[in-house]
């Protein structure tokens, strides 16, 4: 993975490959650079357990495909060629990047992915974008955007098997000045990227419904010396992270804060707290979208969370 940087055989950099990201951050995830209108159209996602995000209603996820995990749609394969590089994405959409020399025109249709040119400043590649729909998110925290949002991405790959993505939005609609992300990508050299479907459904429709305040109004009294036999930390797998769950107790409302954040699937260090709404004396629901679900030994002691996700319940032991 450390050796050199691959070449073309006319000596430029070869990109192509398949990349995973390991880390996303940046300004962009600074909610003090955000308007206030977009800061309240990421509060109501988050209300509704972001049931409003595209990929959700089998729409393209556009340019929140960009900064966003390995296991959310941030796995891309770039295969290129001299005049023009395609980027493809799990979910089966592509991005064309022209690198004939053109520029940007003025955007005539919104597009799902946008319209990009690249070129060439030494060994990194520079893709200019634009024209893209409204109806896409930056970010999975249901960031939105307006049609007059412009990208400018700049790869530089290291070495053999790692790659900066370095990547500038400007969005006077959203946000108050230019905002930055800075992903790190690995490459999967014996990988395959495995196709996701979506599939529109009345009964998904149904399991995605409802709002954090309809479960607010189902909450149940769970007595005090029951919600502080859940308070430590849990540990557990999901995906490909390491999760930490801490639980803790303030005034008489459990909390719960989980490291990385779900939205973070490519090993970001950072978190979400979020408080726990019993539904039922061990279940619990909670603003990431998820259930948390405590599990007893037949002492009755607490030795798990649950995380549970529509594709089941994954168990979180108890390590302190």
């Amino acid at each position: 993975m450390g050796a050199p940087v691959p070449r073309t055989a006319e000596g430029g950099v070869d990109l192509s490959g398949l990349w995973v990201p390991e880390d996303a951050r940046g300004s962009l995830f600074d909610e003090s650079s955000i308007q206030p209108g977009a800061l309240e159209v990421m509060a109501e996602a988050e209300a509704s357990f972001y049931t409003t995000d595209p990929r959700f209603h089998c729409l393209p996820s556009g340019p929140s495909s960009y900064p966003a995990g390995g296991t959310v749609g941030g796995t891309r394969r770039i295969l290129q060629r001299s005049d023009i590089i395609a980027i493809l994405n799990p979910d089966m959409t592509y991005r064309q990047v022209f690198m004939d020399g053109r520029g940007l025109p003025e955007p005539l249709l919104p597009a799902w992915m946008g319209y990009s040119a690249g070129r060439w400043d030494g060994d990194a590649l520079i893709v200019e974008s634009n024209g893209y729909s409204d109806k896409t998110w930056l970010t999975r925290e249901g960031l939105p955007h307006t049609d007059r949002l412009r990208i400018t991405e700049r790869y530089t790959r290291l070495d053999y098997g790692h790659m900066a993505l370095e990547i500038t939005y400007e969005d006077p609609g959203t946000f108050t000045r230019s905002v930055q992300a800075t992903v790190d990508l690995v490459l999967r050299p014996d990988g395959a990227m495995l196709e996701v479907i979506c599939n529109e459904s009345e009964t998904g429709q149904r399991h995605y419904s409802g709002e954090i305040r309809q479960a607010e109004e189902k909450v149940v009294e769970v007595r005090i010396e029951v919600l502080e036999q859940y308070v430590g930390t849990y540990q557990g797998v999901w995906g490909p992270n390491l999760v930490t769950a801490e639980v803790t107790l303030e005034d008489g409302q459990l909390f719960l804060t989980r490291t990385p954040r779900y939205s973070d699937t490519g090993g970001n260090s950072d978190s979400d707290t979020s408080l726990l709404i019993p539904q039922s004396e061990i279940a619990f629901d909670s603003s990431f979208g998820l259930g948390w679900v405590f599990n007893a030994d037949d002492d009755g002691e607490i030795t798990s969370v649950s995380e549970v996700h529509v594709s089941g319940a994954w168990p979180f032991e108890r390590v302190d």
